[in-house]
Parts: C-alpha cells; sequence; structure tokens
C-alpha cells in the first residue's frame, strides 16, 4: 500500500523583537498621537525652577542632545503638555517621575495643545493662533498659512472658493485696519480696471439706495429735488423691486437688476409729479429757480482781475448775449405779474 505523504506547512519564523517593540509603539503612537512623546518630556524634563538636585530629570538641552534634536522642538512639547496640564487634561510635571506610564488622552486633542512652529511663540504667530481658535480651526494651519504667502497666493489664483474667501478676511480686516484701507484705495486708483469697477459698484449702489429709499421711508426725491410722500402704489413697486434685489445671491451681478429698478422708478416718479397739478407746478418752481441759482453762481465765480491781458471780443459778445437774454427773462416774468 502506497502511503501520500502530505508536505507540511513551513513554521512561521520567529517573531521579530524588533518589529514587534515597533508595532507596539506604532500602536501606541496611533491611539494617543503626541500625548506619546509629550509624556516622555514631562516625565523626563525637569520643570523650571526645579535643581538639578532635586530631581532624576534632565534639563530640556540634555534632553534634546540625548534625542538629537534642537531643544526648540522639545520646548513645544513641554508646553503643550504644560497647557493640557493647566487644563486637567493631564497630570502636572511635578507628580511625573521618569518611565511612569499615565493614561493620555485621544490623539485628536493633541493637537489643541500642540503648536509645530516657532512662529506660534512671536507676538504674531499668537495673533494668528488666537484668529485660527475663534475661527474653529486648528493654529497649526493658520500658521502653514501665514508661513507660506507664496502658497496661499497660488490657492487664491486657482481657486475661485479661496479667493473669495480671502476677499471676504480682507474686507473684515480693513475696517479696522486704517493702513490697510489707505493701501487697497492706492491700489484702486492706480488700476484703470479697478477704478471702472469700483465706478460701475457705486452707481449700483446709489440706484439701490434710491429704491431702499422709497421703500423703507414712504418719501421719494423728485427730479427737482423737493421730498415728496410716495404714493402707495409707487412705494409697493418699490417693495417689490426691492425684495427682488435683496433676495439675489452673492455671485450675481446686481447692476442690471438695480438699474432697471432706478428707472422703473424714476419714471414712476415723474409719472406721479404729470398727475398731480399741485405738485407739478411746485416742480417747475422748483426747477427754474434751481437754474437760476446755478447762473448766479456761475456769474459770481467770474473774476475781472487783469481781464485786460486776455479778454478777447468773443467774451465780450457772449456776455452781451446773456444780458438781453436776462434783460427778456425779465420782461417776460414782469408781465405775469402785471
Amino acid at each position: 500500500m502506497t502511503v501520500a505523504i502530505v508536505p507540511s506547512e513551513p513554521s512561521p519564523a520567529p517573531l521579530s523583537d524588533l518589529v514587534a517593540r515597533d508595532a507596539r509603539e506604532f500602536g501606541v503612537y496611533a491611539r494617543t498621537g503626541g500625548w506619546a512623546f509629550g509624556l516622555m518630556v514631562a516625565r523626563s524634563v525637569r520643570p523650571g525652577g526645579q535643581g538639578a538636585q532635586e530631581t532624576p530629570k534632565v534639563s530640556a538641552k540634555e534632553f534634546a542632545e540625548l534625542a538629537g534634536c534642537s531643544p526648540d522642538r522639545v520646548m513645544r512639547y513641554y508646553k503643550a503638555w504644560d497647557r493640557a496640564a493647566d487644563d486637567g487634561m493631564v497630570p502636572h510635571f511635578e507628580a511625573l517621575a521618569p518611565g511612569q506610564e499615565v493614561e493620555l488622552p485621544d490623539a485628536d486633542v493633541w493637537l489643541s495643545y500642540y503648536v509645530s512652529r516657532n512662529s506660534a511663540t512671536s507676538e504674531r504667530g499668537t495673533a494668528i493662533s488666537e484668529a485660527a481658535e475663534a475661527e474653529g480651526i486648528r493654529p497649526t494651519k493658520a500658521l502653514e498659512v501665514a508661513e507660506n504667502p507664496t502658497a496661499l497666493r497660488a490657492a487664491i489664483l486657482a481657486d475661485p472658493s479661496t479667493a473669495r474667501a480671502a476677499r471676504q478676511a480682507l474686507l473684515d480686516r480693513v475696517r479696522e485696519d486704517p493702513d490697510l484701507q489707505a493701501e487697497l484705495a492706492r491700489d484702486v486708483v492706480r488700476s484703470d480696471r479697478l477704478k471702472k469697477a469700483v465706478a460701475t459698484e457705486s452707481r449700483s449702489a446709489d440706484r439701490m439706495g434710491y429704491v431702499r429709499q422709497i421703500a423703507e421711508s414712504g418719501q421719494v426725491k423728485t427730479p427737482a429735488g423737493q421730498t415728496i410722500d410716495a404714493p402707495v402704489d409707487l412705494r409697493q413697486e418699490a417693495e417689490r423691486h426691492l425684495s427682488l434685489l435683496d433676495e439675489l445671491d452673492e455671485e450675481e451681478n446686481a447692476g442690471e437688476w438695480a438699474t432697471e429698478a432706478y428707472d422703473t422708478m424714476k419714471s414712476l416718479v415723474a409719472e406721479a409729479v404729470e398727475a398731480d397739478p399741485e405738485l407739478r407746478v411746485q416742480e417747475r418752481r422748483s426747477k427754474f429757480y434751481s437754474s437760476i441759482q446755478r447762473a448766479t453762481k456761475a456769474f459770481e465765480e467770474l473774476t475781472f482781475d487783469d481781464v485786460e491781458d486776455f479778454v478777447e471780443d468773443d467774451m465780450v459778445q457772449r456776455l452781451e448775449e446773456l444780458q438781453q437774454a436776462i434783460a427778456g427773462c425779465l420782461t417776460a416774468l414782469r408781465g405775469t405779474r402785471g
């Protein structure tokens, strides 16, 4: 009888102690993140004010030399642990001894205490960190952006949503920064394209303001500058246009809508003036008097200093024609009162 021989599976190689150690350390870091390294610093670096004779711990400089890194890096872990201890998240340095193990917080919590950049300790870095916390983001993210302005510029140029966020941030900043206001104003006036865009938006804002004034106050200015109570139908039409303008998305161009609303209101105001005989007379009186005032001001601004040096015949002729027109105007006005 032939007996089949089944080859046995090769036995696994013995587990390397180095592999096992790496796996354990990886597991610790996966669960605790930077807390594991923070604990190493906290239990091995002596707190400030504690002498070398009082504890087996070493200074941050000595620990860094043993670790083969910079003292600044050690101190960032030290300060992160100190902040967490103040919040009751971990034990204080004095309560820890070299080699001691403690229960560590979750890995995600570490990032709210640890700042990986030296700039975080500067006045500028502190301000950036505080602003980041106010916005609900990690300070490390904001500091990274602040330290890479070229990357920020690239993101703004390439991505519309980033550009919009940057624009809103600048608007928030410019309200409290007179120097930035002046710089932005200079940038605008130096660019013909920006000046044109600003003029267009300003005109749209004025027109929207005209419609809003009618809808909200119930009053309107006539073409001659009189302020009158808006008729009910005129105010309702203004409210309708205003609601359409207010419903526009931020990305939509309100210029055309504002122009249409403004033109409609101006036309309705003119119709309202013409439909009211008394108001029509008041309007014409206001226009006439306004024209007289403008003509008077223009004439009063004339100066005759050294006039003999530049006077020409056509100037005299124009003034004589003006004199005749004024005389005719006075005759007509006096005739209406006779």
